[in-house]
């Protein structure tokens, strides 16, 4: 750990702005040398977590504009950072986060740049925490302790334990020969998900695992982790091509042997003689709970409530439909958007999130602002989108821009008073990069304003800039060019510095009563259970009654029974038989360039669930039975030991092992979490039949855990306590 201090007799930078909204609070915000580039680097959708010089170019400092105007450069004051020639004190800085105190921040940093041409060298973002910048005092920053060294660490947030919870590339084990995981998409270098480290002990855990990435947790005033994470769980496009030299391995072992490039879930990407084509890509808000557990979309939000359009799964069933907004069943929400970026919560009124949805490329992650009514007890049905500014910041992209578009936004910033912040570019879409590395004159020009409302929208008052501008003269090696930039910085990511009360510290919640009357059933004790699970890296996962599906989901099979047992039947169409409720893991395994040697890191495939010591305590599968499968009870009910802290998916079959309803989303649990739903897709009000979500005591889950009582003891006798 090391920390600078200076005192206010050495800035230097402080300037007054210019005309700008009246603030009640200061801002903390960043600058950032534009990148032109909008593919993995730092203003991109994705991939943005890199610290590499083309990525993230140097020059940029922390900030700070107080409610008379005056701008303090925070990270120059602590001896951070310069202008001209950047070498080994050249700084990037992103992601301020307030302390609940407002007395205190965190931020990411990264320090260095080559100090010759041709010098390759490796850097990574570093978490910082920051104090003393309130007006008349010495600022002092430190890093923080205990975080991984060797990883890039971004997006910081405190939880309301002093703990800080923040997105890493770290790989999902610490194995190093793992990194770096590669998203699903486009195989770039993917975070892994959200991690909590306590500095003041240094341990450090993983929240969720997510194989395309976890982006800008906030803790928000119900004590949820509110965070956007890019859902792309469909198979290999880069496999699809033939041109990529994709291949396995055949474990993540860092020896592992190596084979073709194989698949098994989900469906295709193109059509099949059975299967539409499945392909999803969208970046949807989630929620966690501070300790990992609870893992899922905005109060289950999905997109049935979100989106305009998806297709069915099979092509042999005329029960299925493709999905079309405006069809029946209707929904309450009129406003489809895709992607959910930079969520912040509304202070003045808490479970209202603004957010930016925006193209994947061409914009630098801005686009059009909206906002959403998602508090705890809000329903799926219920949760409405307001466009809060014109559907054409989104979508235009060249030429003559229509008459209500106001250009694009990002990172909205809702502040205490009601008024509302936004990092605003006047600009269209950016044109073509011109070829040269980088482009000297990037089209976009993000500045922080203040937004007035102009009829039924909000848009950027063209008099409310909370700064005259900031420029700088940089150059820097890219390596092998020296690269000079002379203009205006970008300005992103403010934050309100003022206090507010700590959330309450969301755990894993109580087990609901049909959970609970399964663990009465069967004589086991929740407690001593939850704990053997978490010692072993193991948790539960139990569905009620998969036969159940929401009534909006028409795009997969809904007409189910199990034989022998229940069923749930809509209408007079094709029936399908379920037996088992086969679970796949999420397994680092997938490379690119036709060898091991010159594969750079992995993507994560779905495989059947195979980790030992998930199944060495659930009863042995059935002759025949899908890998990695269990048998569905007679009342429908699943349950399922699953290893903790790793991507799982589901689909249930037929007696032959033809899946017939998929999961469409990737879920971690926590270790020792039992993680419980009441069907699959689960329902809001009402199921395919018309009827509310079911509340049966799972006979699977009583049943496994009769199998745990009976024979944990005898085959675990040295280690079970």
């Amino acid at each position: 750990m090391f920390a600078l201090a200076a005192t206010l007799v050495v800035l230097s930078c402080a300037q007054p702005a210019g005309a700008a909204p009246n603030l009640q609070n200061p801002i903390l915000f960043v600058t950032q040398v534009p990148v032109p580039q909008d593919f993995a680097t730092i203003g991109s959708v994705f991939a943005n977590h890199m610290s590499d010089m083309q990525s993230a170019a140097r020059g940029g400092d922390l900030w700070i504009r107080y409610p008379n105007g005056n701008l303090r450069n925070l990270t120059a004051e602590a001896g951070y950072g310069n202008a001209g020639q950047q070498a080994a004190n050249a700084i990037a800085v992103r992601d301020p986060a307030i302390h609940f105190s407002g007395n205190k921040a965190l931020f990411s940093m990264v320090i260095g740049a080559p100090t010759e041409q041709y010098q390759w060298i490796t850097r990574y973002w570093q978490l910082y925490e920051i104090s003393g910048f309130g007006s008349g005092q010495s600022v002092s920053i430190t890093r923080v302790a205990g975080q991984p060294a060797d990883t890039n660490n971004v997006e910081p947030a405190y939880a309301s334990d002093g703990s800080i919870i923040f997105v890493s590339d770290r790989p999902r084990n610490g194995e190093r020969h793992l990194y770096p995981q590669l998203d699903e998409y486009e195989s770039t270098p993917s975070p892994s998900g959200l991690w909590k480290l306590d500095p003041a002990t240094g341990s450090l855990r993983l929240l969720q695992h997510s194989p395309s990435g976890s982006f800008r947790p906030i803790v928000d005033s119900y004590g949820r982790i509110i965070f956007t994470r890019w859902d792309h769980l469909q198979r290999d496009q880069q496999a699809d091509a033939g041109t990529y030299g994709a291949f396995n391995w055949v474990s993540e072992s860092a020896n592992a042997a190596t084979v073709g490039a194989t698949e098994v879930f989900p469906e295709p990407r193109d059509n099949t003689a059975t299967t539409y084509g499945f392909r999803i890509n969208h970046f949807f808000p989630w929620q966690l709970n501070q300790d990992g557990s609870a893992e899922e979309t905005l109060n289950h939000i999905g997109r049935h409530e979100l989106f305009s359009y998806f297709n069915q799964s099979l092509r042999n069933d005329p029960n299925l439909v493709e999905y079309i907004y405006g069809a029946a069943p209707p929904r309450n929400n009129a406003n489809s958007v895709e992607n959910w970026l930079q969520i912040a919560e509304d202070p003045t009124t808490p479970g209202r999130y603004f957010a930016i949805d925006a193209p994947e490329f061409y914009t630098h992650a801005s686009g059009q602002i909206i906002s959403i009514n998602g508090s705890p007890t809000t329903n799926p049905d219920a949760m409405l989108v307001s466009f809060r500014t014109p559907r054409s910041t989104r979508d235009f992209h060249s030429g003559t821009p229509p008459a209500d578009f106001t250009g694009h936004y990002r990172n909205p910033l809702p502040l205490a008073d009601g008024q509302l912040l936004a990092a605003w570019v006047a600009e269209p879409r950016q044109a073509a990069n011109d070829g040269t590395r980088p482009n000297p004159n990037p089209r976009y020009k993000f500045r922080l304003h203040s937004l007035i409302a102009d009829g039924a929208y909000f848009r950027a008052d063209p008099n409310g800039a909370l700064t005259n501008g900031i420029t700088k003269s940089v150059s820097w090696w890219d390596p092998d060019v020296l690269v000079s930039y002379n203009g205006p910085l970008w300005e992103l990511s403010p934050v309100e510095v003022r206090s507010r009360p700590v959330p309450p510290d969301t755990v894993d919640p109580p087990l609901q009563s049909p959970e609970a009357q399964a663990f009465s059933a069967a004589q086991v004790d929740y407690q001593e259970f939850s704990n053997f699970l978490a010692q072993r890296g193991l948790g539960v996962l139990v569905s009620r009654n998969v036969t159940t599906r929401d009534r909006a989901d028409r795009q997969q099979p809904f007409n189910l029974r199990v034989p022998g047992g229940v069923q749930s039947v809509a209408n007079a169409g094709t029936l399908y038989d379920i037996t088992h409720m086969q679970f796949l893991q999420g397994d680092q395994i997938r490379g690119l360039n036709g060898s091991a040697q010159q594969s750079d890191g992995r993507r994560v495939l779905a495989q059947p669930l195979h980790e030992a010591a998930a199944l060495q305590f659930m009863p042995p599968a059935e002759s025949g039975a899908p890998a990695g499968s269990v048998r569905i009870a007679s009342d429908g009910s699943v349950a399922a030991i699953v290893p903790a802290q790793r991507a799982l998916a589901w689909q249930s079959t037929s007696a032959d092992g033809t899946p017939v309803v998929r999961e469409r989303y990737w879920i971690s649990v926590k270790p020792g979490e039992v993680r419980a739903c009441a069907g699959c897709h689960g329902v809001n009000t009402q199921d395919q039949t018309g009827l509310p979500a079911v509340d049966n005591m799972p006979i699977a889950l009583r049943d496994l855990l009769i199998h745990w009582r009976q024979n944990a003891d005898a085959i675990f006798a040295n280690d079970f306590d």
